[in-house]
Order: C-alpha cells, then sequence, then structure tokens
C-alpha cells in the first residue's frame, strides 16, 4: 500500500500525487489518499473510475477524508503511461476555454458592510475556482489589486485557478499606485491596453 497525504493540496495537486502513487505501483496495489475536502474526494473518485479501479471514500473527521483506491493489472496502462497520465489531471480540471472573463475592481464584493464584503469576496473566488467551465481570464484593478498580492486570503484559490489555466492579470498601474509592485504573487502584471483588449473581445463579462 502507498499512503498519501494530500491535506492542504489544492486541486489538481491530489490528483496528480495520487496518480505518481498508482504509477509507483506498477502492478497491483492499493493506494490510499487522504485530503481535507470534499470536491478532492469527487476528482480522486473519477480519477479512479477512468483507470478502471475500484474506489471507496470514509469521512475520518470534520475536514478529513480517506480515498481508497484499488488497482488491478495495469498492463495496458503502463504502456500508454504519459498519454494515462495526462487525461487523469485532465479530468480533474474543468474546462477552462470558455471565452468568459471576470472583472474585479475592488477587495470587496457588494456595498455595506466592509467585513462582510471581504468575506463574501473571498467565498467568490473560491467559488469560482470549483467551477466546471472556468473563466478563461480574470482581470484585477484598482483595490482588486491587493487581492493578487502577499497578504491577501484569496492567493491560495488565485493560484489553484492559475494552475487549471486561468490567465491572471493585475493591472500595473494600480499596483505601483498601492505600491504592490513588489508584493504580487500570482499572475502577471498588466497594461491598460491590455485589459480593454481582454475585455472587448470577451464572450462574456462577469463582476462580482
Amino acid at each position: 500500500m502507498i499512503k498519501v497525504n494530500a491535506v492542504g493540496d489544492a486541486c489538481p495537486i491530489p490528483v496528480v500525487k495520487t496518480q505518481q502513487a498508482i504509477n509507483e505501483l506498477n502492478g497491483a496495489g492499493i493506494v490510499e489518499t487522504v485530503v481535507d475536502n470534499e470536491i478532492a474526494v469527487q476528482n480522486l473518485t473519477k480519477l479512479a473510475n477512468s483507470r478502471g479501479c475500484s474506489v471507496k471514500s470514509e469521512k475520518m473527521k470534520e475536514n478529513r477524508y480517506r480515498v481508497t483506491i484499488t488497482v488491478g493489472n495495469p498492463k495496458e496502462e503502463n504502456t500508454r503511461r504519459e498519454h494515462v497520465f495526462e487525461a487523469d489531471v485532465a479530468a480533474c480540471v474543468p474546462d477552462s476555454r470558455s471565452n468568459t472573463v471576470i472583472v474585479v475592481s475592488s477587495d470587496k464584493m457588494g456595498e455595506g458592510s466592509s467585513e462582510l464584503g471581504t468575506v463574501l469576496m473571498k467565498g467568490f473566488l473560491y467559488a469560482v475556482s470549483q467551477q466546471e467551465k472556468l473563466p478563461e481570464t480574470m482581470l484585477f484593478y484598482n483595490s482588486g489589486a491587493f487581492l493578487t498580492c502577499e497578504g491577501s486570503s484569496a492567493l491560495e484559490d488565485l493560484k489553484s485557478l492559475e494552475a487549471q489555466g486561468v490567465e491572471i492579470l493585475t493591472c500595473g498601474t494600480c499596483l505601483d499606485f498601492y505600491g504592490l509592485t513588489e508584493r504580487i504573487k500570482v499572475g502577471e502584471i498588466t497594461n491598460m491596453y491590455t485589459i480593454a483588449e481582454k475585455m472587448t473581445q470577451a464572450g462574456l463579462i462577469v463582476k462580482p
């Protein structure tokens, strides 16, 4: 048995770690992966099903789940390991080819309570990362620039989105204005021409 600890890992890392463990078996065996959220459980179940393996999951305690994958004889899998690996990772990653652009112009969502707005924005960005169809691009400007920088509570969600192919762009003028240029931690710095171009060419613009 190979045990995999994927607690705290964002998608697609639990799938990648488990896939690597399955490949390390080089034959029949069991891979047991521990994760901290139900989305990871669902993704690992999809992985097992795509490989023709049996799978069972159980909730150990709050925010702790164990997924046990039983691998049979993977002779055919070994002959095409690279292709299978890519396909399995892709199974975890929602289709990000939709021409949707999300525009974030503030580090808070809605009007009213500043504290509530911060919580809502964090929840919104997490919810985006869990969608079946991801946006093609996310644009951050004005105080939205704070969300892509050091100290942002949304960094892990944004890094997960970037890992799944979402383009993360933050306005350079805004970063400079707020003194954040050296603190950006995810995505790339862009300019207003590119922001305008992305928005005018978008099939759909979403602004929280």
